[in-house]
C-alpha cells in the first residue's frame, strides 16, 4: 500500500448469509435493488431492540453502506448503537431472521432481540 492509499473500515458489515438473503428477495420482487434498514428502539427486555425492513427509501440523513446489489440504511440515531455490529441471517429450528452481531451491547437477552449499552 503506498502512502496516499488509506484503509477505511466498514462501520456495520452485512454476512454473507444476510447478503444471500437480500438477493432471495430482490429476485422475489424482480427488483435490480434492495437496502435493509436496521434500527433501534427502545423497549425490549434489555433496553433496546433491534428492528428490520425492507428500506422503501433512503432518507437526507440516513447511512447507506453498499455491499454490491444489497445495501444496508441506518437512521442517525441508531447508527451509534450499530457501529461495528455484523448483521447476520440464520435459519433455524426457532425460524428465520436477521440479527445483530453487536460488540457495542453490554447485555442482551437471551433471544438476542434486544440489548443494553
Amino acid at each position: 500500500m503506498s502512502g496516499a492509499e488509506s484503509f477505511v473500515p466498514t462501520p456495520l458489515l452485512l454476512s454473507d448469509n444476510a447478503q444471500r438473503r437480500l438477493k432471495a428477495l430482490m429476485a422475489e420482487d424482480g427488483a435490480s435493488y434492495i437496502a435493509l434498514r436496521v434500527y433501534v428502539t427502545g423497549g425490549g427486555c434489555s433496553g433496546f431492540q433491534y428492528g428490520f425492513a425492507v428500506a422503501d427509501g433512503v432518507n437526507d440523513d440516513d447511512t447507506e453502506i453498499p455491499f454490491g446489489d444489497v445495501s444496508l440504511v441506518i437512521d442517525p440515531l441508531s447508527y451509534q448503537y450499530l457501529v461495528g455490529s455484523t448483521i447476520d441471517y440464520e435459519e433455524g429450528l426457532a425460524g428465520a431472521r436477521f440479527l445483530v452481531q453487536n460488540p457495542n451491547a453490554t447485555t442482551t437477552c437471551g433471544c438476542g432481540a434486544s440489548f443494553m449499552v
